[in-house]
């Protein structure tokens, strides 16, 4: 499973109603794309990451709802790219 696989993942787990603190959605992918200014791990700004830790739950679980908005949403080159590098991985020796 790949970090986006991972990272979907805990969207759902959250938006099922994850009983318990709201966990961070870090991956320690800590990289900020200069396009769209998301951390490629996380898919949090700068801002939401900065005040994580000061957020009430309900903030929290609406972070982790834009994080499911910017992965269904990110550019079609990422994906395109992720596919053909999987599908090479997968391919005949």
């Amino acid at each position: 499973m790949d970090a986006l696989d991972q990272l979907a993942e805990r969207v759902r787990q959250v938006g099922a109603g994850m009983p318990g603190d709201v966990p961070s959605p870090c991956i320690s992918v800590c990289r900020v794309d200069a396009v769209t200014e998301w951390c490629e791990g996380c898919f949090r700004t700068l801002d939401e990451i900065a005040a994580w830790s000061r957020l009430h739950d309900e903030a929290k679980r609406e972070v982790w709802r834009l994080i499911e908005q910017r992965l269904r949403s990110r550019p079609a080159e990422s994906c395109a790219a992720s596919e053909s590098a999987g599908s090479a991985r997968s391919g005949p020796p």
